[in-house]
């Protein structure tokens, strides 16, 4: 009696043995969860897409071996921002197993991945081509039809991005090697303690676009870049952005860059923090029928915004609405890997810089649709 309960036993708990089957009739698409983050993504994805086709066409040739796709492509780089994956080769590790990438993605349950090293190759040509500038703009143009963007009102800040390079490769530009021998190790031991070390005279040997560039008084000095975005100020969505080397003028020269693409004969307005507050810039944003609302700037000298443009209810709502303008940095500081590039060169680290923007447009526009879960 006692065994025969016992073997009851087993049989209802079930038994922990594996058999793989010949066959599967379960696809990728069916194992997502029907309110997954990624399936309203998706559909805005392949609308980008679609409208890079020619551009695609373009980019590849009508004759030899067929390549990635360069949908599949840029859909498995946005998985890479998505979930801050720090290397293409994780990236392809996850593609291996993980369903919902193979789902977003579009292979199939049989496809093989693609290797590390001619997955970032096929990067390069697109890199070649500026498809992450194209994509942005194909996702800023999706949220104006659907009306979520502002055409009156925006906001312009930057932000520092710190360089994939140590203080130790900042050396003297006419001096080959200004370490010392170590410990064998290969990590020569360098001191540049009281040494005064400038961007004119010494650079980089690992990124030579990056600056030595301190954020105020205090701060220490750091290898970076300088990333700049303009936000419509309705919905915090991103319209434009740029990387540039970290000076001193970056902030005002780029906002004005910027702004150029966007002012035309209607009168928009911009608000902007104290660093903008300078004669120059105010003058030639007035120029360009840019209403500028900067933050006053009055610590010890006066500001160049005066009350023509206070006086109006308008200046402290775009004030208001200027601080949305961090949840973008924020987001692609801690989610979208942007607070220290794992790239070198200013031309690679402003691609990424710039789909890094149209994956934050991408979950934004998520959760604007009056349908997302």
């Amino acid at each position: 009696m006692c065994q025969r309960t016992s073997l009851q036993g087993v049989v209802m708990r079930g038994i922990d043995t594996t058999q793989s089957a010949m066959f599967s009739y379960i696809t990728p698409e069916q194992r997502v969860p029907k309110d997954h983050p990624l399936r309203s993504i998706r559909p805005l994805c392949d609308v980008a897409l679609k409208a890079l086709s020619r551009e695609f066409n373009r980019m590849y040739s009508d004759v030899g071996r067929p390549s990635i796709a360069p949908e599949k492509l840029l859909r498995a780089l946005l998985l890479q921002i998505l979930y801050t994956i720090r290397s293409e080769r994780l990236l392809m590790e996850q593609l291996e197993y993980n369903l919902l990438f193979r789902w977003f993605v579009g292979l199939n349950m049989d496809d093989a991945v693609w290797d590390a090293t001619v997955f970032s190759k096929n990067r390069e040509r697109m890199l070649k081509s500026d498809i992450a500038g194209l994509f942005f703009q194909a996702v800023v143009e999706e949220a104006r039809v659907m009306s979520l963007l502002s055409d009156e009102h925006f906001s312009v800040d930057g932000t520092l991005i710190e360089a994939w390079a140590s203080q130790k490769s900042f050396q003297k530009k006419d001096k080959e090697d200004s370490g010392t021998p170590g410990d064998g190790s290969g990590n020569a031991a360098v001191d540049f303690h009281g040494e005064q070390r400038t961007n004119q005279t010494h650079e980089s040997t690992t990124d030579p676009d990056a600056r030595l560039y301190r954020k105020g008084k205090g701060k220490e000095a750091r290898l970076c870049y300088a990333g700049h975005v303009v936000m419509e100020n309705r919905n915090g969505l991103a319209v434009d952005g740029q990387l540039t080397k970290a000076t001193g003028t970056a902030e005002r020269d780029a906002a004005l860059d910027m702004l150029a693409n966007i002012a035309d004969e209607k009168r928009v307005t911009v608000g902007t923090d104290k660093a903008y507050d300078t004669r120059d810039f105010v003058e030639k944003a007035r120029a360009m029928n840019v209403t500028p609302h900067a933050t006053q700037n009055t610590k010890g000298r006066s500001s160049a915004i005066d009350g023509r443009t206070t006086r109006h209810e308008g200046y402290a709502v775009s004030l208001r609405c200027r601080a949305r303008i961090e949840e973008i940095f924020g987001w692609l500081k801690t989610v979208g890997g942007q607070r220290k590039t794992r790239y070198r060169g200013e031309e690679l680290v402003g691609w990424m810089f710039e789909l890094s923007l149209a994956a934050y447009n991408l979950v934004r526009m998520r959760r604007l649709l009056p349908d997302a879960a």
